[in-house]
């Protein structure tokens, strides 16, 4: 794998917000920091719209909607993510520095999750449902006390929708969002997130200046204040919230939103646990156990962040996973060798530092790491760290981490292994790992999460849906679920 020069500090800037087709400044011309967390250095500055700049946005967000014919010209919505893929392509190393910069995101994520996997489908799968999803299908006719009636089951978007997006993948979940979000017809305000707000402006950019998506259809509007992106959640011309970020903020999000019935989309916080059964190959299926909860510092919502053991095969399976962590690289993230980067921030670091103390006063035996890397003087690293001896009643099995943690818990039989799995508030994602496939499976059916691996498959596409149970999120999100989740359904009859 190789990885290209980081581009200078400013051709990777873009301080604009994007706002009724217009690149602007904030009204105020406020700006806040963009800090390199792998350097802690401020590489440059970001417009901070204001609550003026915010209505505006949704005010031409609103009148894209009503007063154009976006919302019913399919073939111009496939026109124009076509479009915006071939400019993001154009662009691909450029958003790659920004992502390497901004997010502290190891420049070997980019080559997947962070930046070549969601240019892959994110938006072209969604344009190309545009011509094959079933927008309106006919019924039996009914009789209606002698009357015969035809009968329509339509399909259109639900208006305005406004997206807000986290710090972690922050490229891929505005792809996302905004692949089907726009296919289905709607119109967009984006928030991204403050910590990393260029991947995003720099999308602005590119929809000003190389698309056709007419003005007010898609607005930008980074701001670094949580009351402002509220703004967006409580306006009644915003339709629909689609929100990814952790679970109490989305509970927040839904509590705001409650009195308006306003459509949710809720991607929200996990705590994966990966089965390994007693039959299961342990070298093979527990080879991956310390990339999965290190890649990108352990920022990730279904990174799989706790691994459970028969009790039988506990210490065979530890010493394994420990020889995997051991061999984690981790440090400068454009060094393609590297997996883990830092934590987006100080206050994230302290958060991870905060719950490995809190593992340790409850008893769990701290295996490796817990601290800050002696080599690196700079940035927000946090060592990758392994934890023994947990019980599934403990913060640190229980609770959302997202830093290079994970936690091995013992089981006695296949029964204890599911209710241990299922012990958790969360259920976004989990793995079972056996030598069958068969066994594996029955398994997976009893985990009560949205997406399961088997034997290390991977499900991730923009055609599967994703999303998670109880305190996951409500919703899903790509394929034909998240197509769904973005319109409304009408019945019309006539004589």
């Amino acid at each position: 794998m190789t990885t290209t020069v980081p581009h200078s500090a400013q051709v990777l800037a873009e301080p604009r917000m994007l706002v009724d087709g217009r690149l602007v400044e904030s009204g105020d011309d406020g700006v806040f920091p963009n800090i390199n967390p792998a350097t802690e250095e401020t590489i440059g500055h970001t417009f901070d719209a204001t609550a003026d700049d915010i209505d505006r946005a949704i005010a031409a967000a609103r009148r894209a909607f009503d007063e154009t014919d976006w919302a019913t010209d399919h073939a111009f919505r496939k026109h124009c993510l076509l479009q915006l893929q071939q400019a993001l392509e154009k662009n691909k190393e450029l958003l790659r520095s920004v992502l390497v910069a901004e997010v502290g995101a190891p420049v070997s994520t980019t080559h997947h999750m962070q930046l070549e996997t969601p240019l892959g489908d994110d938006l072209l799968w969604p344009a190309q449902a545009i011509d094959t999803f079933p927008w309106e299908r006919d019924l039996a006719d009914n009789d209606f006390f002698g009357a015969r009636s035809w009968r329509k089951v339509h399909k259109e978007p639900i208006g305005v929708v406004g997206a807000i997006v986290p710090w972690n993948f922050p490229l891929e979940t505005t792809l996302n969002k905004l692949g089907t979000a726009l296919a289905t017809g709607n119109t967009v305000v984006l928030k991204p997130a403050a910590l990393t707000p260029w991947n995003a402006t720099h999308l602005g950019r590119l929809i000003a200046e190389e698309t056709d998506i007419p003005a007010g259809v898609v607005n930008i509007v980074p701001t670094a204040g949580n009351e402002r992106a509220q703004l967006i959640v409580d306006d009644p011309r915003v339709d629909m919230i689609s929100f990814t970020g952790s679970t109490a903020t989305g509970r927040h999000i839904q509590q705001r939103v409650a009195p308006m019935t306003k459509r949710l989309l809720l991607e929200l916080g996990g705590k994966s646990a990966h089965i390994v059964l007693d039959d299961a190959d342990f070298p093979q299926a527990l080879a991956s156990s310390a990339f999965q909860a290190c890649l990108h510092g352990g920022q990730g919502c279904a990174l799989q962040t706790r691994v459970l053991l028969p009790r039988s095969r506990h210490e065979e399976g530890l010493e394994i996973i420990e020889t995997a962590f051991r061999a984690v690289a981790y440090g400068d993230p454009t060094d393609p060798v590297n997996i883990q980067g830092p934590q987006i921030s100080a206050q994230q670091r302290e958060k991870v530092e905060e719950y490995i103390r809190i593992g340790q006063e409850e008893g769990a035996r701290l295996v490796l790491g817990g601290g800050r890397p002696a080599h690196l003087t700079r940035g927000y690293y946090v060592e990758p760290t392994l934890f023994a001896d947990v019980t599934p009643g403990m913060r640190i099995a229980q609770e959302e981490i997202f830093g290079p943690v994970l936690t091995v818990l013992p089981y006695d039989d296949e029964e204890h292994a599911v209710r241990i799995a299922n012990d958790s508030p969360y259920g976004l994602s989990g793995a079972v790992s056996s030598a069958s496939p068969e066994r594996a499976l029955a398994v997976a059916w009893r985990i009560r999460t949205g997406t399961v691996s088997i034997n290390g498959g991977v499900a991730h596409g923009a055609d599967a849906p994703y999303g998670g149970y109880k305190a996951s999120g409500i919703g899903r999100q790509s394929g034909l679920e998240g197509f769904e989740a973005h319109l409304e359904t009408k019945t019309v009859a006539g004589l």
